[in-house]
């Protein structure tokens, strides 16, 4: 079991958009039918969205798959629910089970609040405690869903939407495009 003390600066909602970004990120690895059947298609792809956020933690490895497929169906769970108050109230269930005790910790000679465990933790329970303090911050900051679940039956993917705008129904223009495009020819054989 891999082992890191997965420092993830919570003080600023900055942080924990980011940490929000890399949860929807891996639990769609991790919910992707296409990848599910290959572990080390899997490992590989969690690795890469770990170094995209993270280049300085230790690796991903199989025997984390385990307990991230558990952690990544609950957290979809968050990105699926329909109103603030399910995503709260699943977010609660979370803390009882992953909400470690929060740190202050020296970083490039500043202080931080950090969440994720002891030096000891495996790296999923870490992610799993530094996912929940997030969407708690972003769900109390920002008093709207952190995001969804792509509308696109074809895709489906977790994404985080806290921009200015309205409630997005899309992960990318991509997939609003494309669904675009097929109701429209949908239409065009009528």
């Amino acid at each position: 079991m891999s082992t890191t003390k997965p420092h993830t600066p919570l003080l600023s909602l900055s942080a924990a958009t980011q940490v929000v970004m890399q949860a929807a990120d891996i639990v769609f690895v991790l919910q992707n039918k296409a990848s599910r059947s290959d572990y080390r298609v899997q490992v590989a792809a969690l690795n890469a969205v770990r170094r995209q956020y993270d280049r300085q933690g230790p690796e991903i490895t199989y025997a984390d798959l385990d307990e991230l497929k558990i952690i990544s169906r609950k957290l979809y769970a968050v990105f699926a629910a329909k109103n603030i108050e399910d995503a709260a109230s699943i977010v609660n269930v979370l803390f009882h089970r992953y909400g470690s005790i929060p740190q202050l910790s020296i970083q490039g000679g500043e202080w931080r609040l950090y969440v994720g465990g002891s030096d000891q933790v495996a790296w999923a329970e870490g992610f799993a405690a530094s996912s929940v303090w997030a969407l708690a911050v972003l769900l109390a900051e920002k008093q709207t869903l952190p995001g969804g679940l792509c509308a696109s039956p074809s895709c489906k993917r977790p994404f985080i939407g806290l921009g200015k705008g309205g409630h997005r129904n899309y992960c990318s223009p991509r997939c609003a495009t494309r669904e675009r495009v097929a109701a429209y020819r949908r239409k065009a054989k009528l």
